[in-house]
């Protein structure tokens, strides 16, 4: 199959397209060089050009503090241009497959989200995804939806221009005598060699078309993560739980985004496993 992958130097780009790639797919990489989804006459370009039979959306604008200061630009990429290569996958008769977040819920519900739960967007880059989301059920006619969870991956992530946070607890752990960690937010980390074996399969079994959650399995708090880093890496340093209120929070994010991949289960396609064990793969990489 050609695919078409729009991100695909990001954090989960990268890895979908080796993984495309082993799975004998052919993909054609594009990068913000190659492609610019806020600019429909180059999307028209590029896809009417390809003729990929499926296009992948990984690109978003997911700096969650620039959201909030720049909305235009979150809108623009986040919504505006999940609406442009929906309505040139229409004229091509290309699948899109649009990657989305956790972030859509609120976190009042404190159990795991299933696909049918109503999304309630607390932040600008929140609610410019589930713009996306929308502008993509409205348009497309083929389509799939992932939403995936606090992903991290060996790439840099373009987007946030620094390290993820295992890299983060790692170089914390290396020069620092003390790390301490929220235990108050709830989610399910989610490698990005995980998230895309799960995209590869959704693409190989091409199962009906909506919206599905992609997160590994069981979840946990930022201060449980590191914990289970630590645990893996053993660092000499003193870790304990940050205290209420020790860290300023510059946007109101959820508290709880923690996804049940119910779509997937239903159809006998969830090949995740617990978040602990992609921990550690990614870890003897």
């Amino acid at each position: 199959m050609k695919i078409a992958v729009i991100g695909a130097d990001g954090q989960l780009g990268t890895d979908l397209c080796n993984a495309l790639t082993s799975s004998a797919h052919q993909v054609f990489p594009l990068t913000i060089n190659d492609i610019d989804i806020t600019d429909i006459d180059k999307v028209t370009n590029v896809l009417t050009h390809l003729k990929p039979h499926m296009v992948v959306n990984t690109a978003a604008f997911h700096d969650v503090p620039k959201c909030e200061s720049h909305p235009e630009t979150a809108f623009s990429v986040n919504a505006v241009g999940a609406r442009n290569v929906a309505t040139i996958c229409n004229e091509t008769d290309a699948v899109l497959m649009h990657i989305s977040t956790d972030y859509v819920f609120d976190g009042v519900k404190k159990a795991p989200y299933i696909e049918s739960d109503r999304p309630v967007p607390l932040n600008v880059y929140a609610n410019t995804k589930l713009s996306g989301e929308h502008f993509v059920e409205a348009i497309a006619e083929k389509f799939y939806i992932p939403r995936v969870s606090g992903i991290y991956g060996k790439t840099p992530c373009i987007g946030k221009g620094g390290k993820n946070f295992v890299e983060l607890m790692l170089w914390l752990s290396q020069n620092k005598p003390e790390v301490r960690v929220v235990d108050d937010e709830f989610l399910t980390p989610t490698s990005t060699v995980e998230v895309s074996r799960q995209l590869v399969k959704i693409i190989n079994e091409q199962p009906e078309f909506g919206l599905y959650h992609c997160t590994a399995e069981g979840s946990c708090s930022w201060y449980d993560f590191a914990k289970e880093i630590f645990d893996i890496t053993k660092p000499n340093i003193k870790f304990n739980k940050a205290l209420p209120g020790e860290f300023k929070i510059e946007v109101k994010r959820p508290t709880y985004s923690v996804l049940e991949n119910k779509h997937l289960n239903d159809l006998g396609i969830n090949v995740f496993r617990h978040w602990k064990e992609g921990l550690r793969e990614y870890l003897s990489t």
